[in-house]
């Protein structure tokens, strides 16, 4: 039913849900998984000049989360026998780059958690996973924790 199969990671417990649901339904279609963690190149811009995070030190520590955050998903994807890859993107906005990814990956399907990230980037990013739901094309499974 479904051939490619699209899961957004970002480090939480949720997300690590969702990547063990669409595990379970990439074996039972024989789907293939694409693992995608999105880094806003800086989403602090326009809190103020006094914002303690230098624009380097975010993607230094976001470029080590995503590795961390792949890393996991990935190691879960081979231990169960599930072709999976896994990529990085940058976008403004991470529902954005879930979108781009979906199309460059040609899923048809994307599942991820219903919440996810934590601390201020939550508060900058807002519900990614309700903008997922109101702009794709594609269906999307929302895992809850």
């Amino acid at each position: 039913m479904y051939k490619h199969i699209l899961v957004p990671v970002d480090g939480s417990a949720t997300a690590q849900g969702a990547v063990g649901k669409a595990i379970e339904l990439a074996k039972a279609f024989g789907s293939d998984v694409s693992i995608v963690y999105v880094i806003d190149p800086y989403p602090f811009t326009g809190l103020g000049s006094d914002f303690a995070y230098g624009q380097a030190e975010y993607l230094s520590a976001a470029a080590a989360e995503a590795k961390q955050a792949n890393a996991t998903a990935l190691q879960a994807c081979q231990l169960a026998g599930v072709s999976a890859k896994a990529n990085v993107v940058e976008a403004h906005g991470a529902w954005r780059g879930i979108l781009e990814a979906a199309a460059q990956a040609n899923a048809d399907l994307i599942v991820m958690g219903s919440h996810g990230r934590h601390g201020l980037e939550k508060l900058v990013l807002g519900s990614e996973t309700q903008r997922v739901l109101s702009h794709s094309k594609l269906s999307v499974l929302v895992v809850r924790e």
